[in-house]
Parts: structure tokens; sequence; C-alpha cells
């Protein structure tokens, strides 16, 4: 499948872009076992671009998606998580981007509000959300820690959890696999890669799925971060499996 996005290299680079082109619309999608839903692979490969930075590509790929049954509120779900693992300096131009494709799109901004915290509970509920996708070890998660840094441990309850994961547009599987993607291409992050391959686990994307995930984002990404997206899974999976057997 053509690459559309390559159009232009076709006069310029016309070798790399025939040669692009065949393994990432042909080869990595239709790869044996490794494949994804149409929709699961470009929410992931959205996750990808935003991790990796991949701003001008998002703004190619973001159509296709769209065309492919990823729904809007899906699309600003993605981003608007983003933010939490990538800080809003490297969330914010995703968001521009996405809102003029959607308006070229026809659709009206803003979109339905998908909230289902208040200020005054998003600390709570963003800890019970943590337990629930990590284990009764998190109980009390937004209050431990040093006096001087505790309060990194409420906001992550409250803020990223709090104010993202309980949102309504995307369900817990598809949270945890966005955010799987975004630190896998980000890189350099791998001790909460680990976390939240875990927390993959916990909520039903088993091994094979996050390998199939990362294989469909490899092309966006490159090989040394989806090689150590590789051995985290592989560490992560056996870790699990030796305490299964215990």
């Amino acid at each position: 499948m053509k690459q559309h996005y390559l159009r232009n290299l076709e006069t310029t680079d016309p070798e790399f872009s025939e040669l692009f082109s065949r393994f990432a619309g042909d080869e990595v999608i239709h790869e044996p076992g490794k494949t994804l839903d149409e929709r699961t692979r470009y929410m992931a490969v959205l996750a990808a671009l935003l991790g990796c930075q991949g701003r001008e590509l998002f703004r190619e790929i973001l159509p296709q998606a769209l065309d492919a049954g990823v729904t809007p509120v899906e699309v600003k779900e993605i981003v608007y998580q983003a933010t939490a693992y990538l800080g809003i300096g490297r969330s914010y131009p995703f968001l521009n981007i996405t809102n003029e494709v959607l308006e070229a799109h026809g659709v009206h901004l803003p979109l339905p509000g998908q909230a289902t915290t208040t200020p005054e509970d998003r600390v709570q509920k963003g800890e019970d959300k943590q337990v629930e996708l990590f284990g009764e070890s998190y109980r009390g998660a937004a209050s431990r820690g040093p006096e001087e840094s505790r309060h990194i441990n409420r906001w992550l309850a409250g803020n990223c959890f709090g104010d993202y994961y309980t949102r309504k547009g995307l369900d817990n599987r598809q949270r945890e696999m966005i955010t799987f993607c975004f630190i896998a291409a980000q890189g350099g992050c791998e001790p909460q890669l680990a976390g939240h391959t875990a927390g993959n686990l916990g909520v039903g994307n088993d091994k094979q799925f996050l390998i199939n995930v990362i294989s469909q984002c490899m092309p966006y990404i490159g090989y040394p971060r989806t090689l150590n997206a590789l051995r985290v899974i592989n560490e992560v999976c056996k870790e699990a499996e030796n305490h299964d057997q215990k």
C-alpha cells in the first residue's frame, strides 16, 4: 500500500519512497501473526508519533486514522493523555494540529465533554483508578512518600489518573496501550515502560498484543526504541510468569 505521505519524495527520492512504502505499507502491516485491526493500529501509530514528536507525519496520518474509524473524541483523548507523559511542551503542537485537521473535516469544536471527576474528587478517583489498573499496593499512594516530594504522588493520582484516565472516550485497554506507545516512542523511560507493560497485562493486553503494537509502530520510532521495548516486554512477562508459578 503506497504511503501517501511519501508522495512529495517520489520525484526527488524515488528509491527511498519505494522501499519505505513497500516496507511500512505492506510488509509491516501484513506480517503474519503481528497485525492489528485498522482502528487499533492507527491509534497506536498516532500515540507513537506523539511520543517521538513526529508532527508532520501526525498531520499526514490523522486524516487516514479518521477515515479508518478512529473518532474525533478518541483522537482528542489520545492527545490529551499524552500531556501527562510527554508534557505540554511536546503535546501542545499536536493539539493544534488535531484541531486544524478536525475542523478541515467538518468537525465542530469543542467536542462534548468527557470528564467524570470534579476538582474535589479527582485525587480519590485517580487513586481508585491506579488501584484498578495496578493493584492494591497503590491504595493510599497519593499521600505516601517523603514529605518534600509527596506532592508529586498526589499530582500523579489527581492529574495523570484523575484528570485523564477517568475520562470517557477510551477504555482502560486503549489508555494503557497508548501510554505504552507514548513511553516506548520517547525512549529513555524504561522503568515507566515496565510499569505500564505490567499495567497492560493487567487490563488484558497480553504479551503478543504488545509485541504486535510495537511491531506496527517500529517504522515510526526506529529499531533501537523498538528493541528496548521488546526487552522490557519480555522481562515483565517473564517476571509475571514466575510470579504465577509460585
